[in-house]
């Protein structure tokens, strides 16, 4: 691991003296979707060919989390769990920062909280990681700048990420004397325990090309110049995917990870496979190879 600057390392964008100031906090990078859930602070716009873009939009804040900020993700991505022609969506970060973890004001307005106010207050960021994670469509993170904490939390809830060359990574809870509890089971599921273990306990920064080692992104683009090509080549490649077998094959994976391989399992599986067979898509499919066409979702 390298160990890149103090500023870098500070999942939530503070100064020490900030840090030590803040450092009574009983909860850590938490928040409940608040009623003022403003829409200019995540802006959605998609395609007429099913591409979605998510972006946290608070610029002059490197996209640090506050409550607002936080509910408007979570409207976001409750919108598309019901959004059948989606392909796939990307989620990124206005003005190239992926996101510097928790806001300052929100988490010094926090300090005061009782333990049972920070306890509700966190199932905000753990709804909205949740709903993230059960978005039927296939999620991509764009990664730029750094993704520190909770941003780091969402790059592993989703699907799959890439990152720019040089991006900052840290969980940093530790050195404020908090623990990345709500993001840890998607960090887990991402890089597994052992190295999650080493990046919780030691707070230790990393860059792209150390994030694609652990597990945490799948790919490092050589700079941000080369993001809309991929977006581009990712997009025209998920055409070929029956939308709904996206969202089962998604489904498939969450239900069966950790299950012991036994005859429920295998009638499961089964039943999956024989109702793929006969849905509309299934059909189409196998017609369309058969024909030598194309499907009609890939037309």
């Amino acid at each position: 691991m390298t160990d890149p600057t103090e500023a870098d390392l500070n999942a939530l964008d503070v100064t020490p003296g900030e840090a030590a100031e803040i450092n009574a906090i009983a909860h850590p990078l938490l928040a409940d979707p608040a009623p003022d859930a403003n829409d200019k602070l995540v802006q959605i716009r998609s395609t007429t060919d099913g591409v979605v873009f998510v972006t946290i939009n608070r610029p002059d804040k490197r996209n640090a989390f506050d409550a607002p900020t936080i509910a408007a993700l979570y409207e976001a991505f409750e919108t598309l769990q019901g959004a059948d022609h989606v392909r796939v969506v990307f989620i990124r970060g206005a003005g190239g920062t992926f996101s510097a973890g928790a806001d300052l004001g929100w988490m010094r307005d926090a300090a005061g909280w009782s333990e049972g106010d920070n306890r509700t207050d966190a199932m905000g960021l753990a709804k909205m990681l949740k709903a993230l994670h059960d978005v039927p469509a296939l999620t991509v993170a764009i990664v730029e700048g750094a993704a520190m904490g909770g941003g780091a939390g969402i790059v592993a809830a989703c699907d799959m990420a890439v990152a720019v060359k040089g991006t900052h990574f840290a969980f940093s809870e530790v050195k404020l004397g908090l623990i990345p509890a709500t993001i840890a089971p998607y960090v887990v599921e991402a890089v597994g325990p052992r190295t999650a273990r080493a990046l919780f306990m030691t707070a230790h920064g990393f860059d792209a090309d150390a994030a694609k080692q652990y597990g945490l992104i799948d790919q490092v683009l050589a700079s941000a110049d080369a993001i809309d090509g991929f977006v581009t080549a990712f997009s025209d490649s998920m055409k070929a995917c029956a939308p709904g077998a996206v969202g089962e094959a998604k489904r498939l994976v969450n239900d069966v990870a950790g299950r012991p391989i036994d005859h429920g399992l295998m009638e499961d599986t089964a039943r999956r496979i024989a109702h793929a067979r006969v849905s509309d898509e299934g059909q189409e499919g196998v017609r369309a190879y058969l024909d030598k066409r194309k499907p009609r979702w890939a037309e």
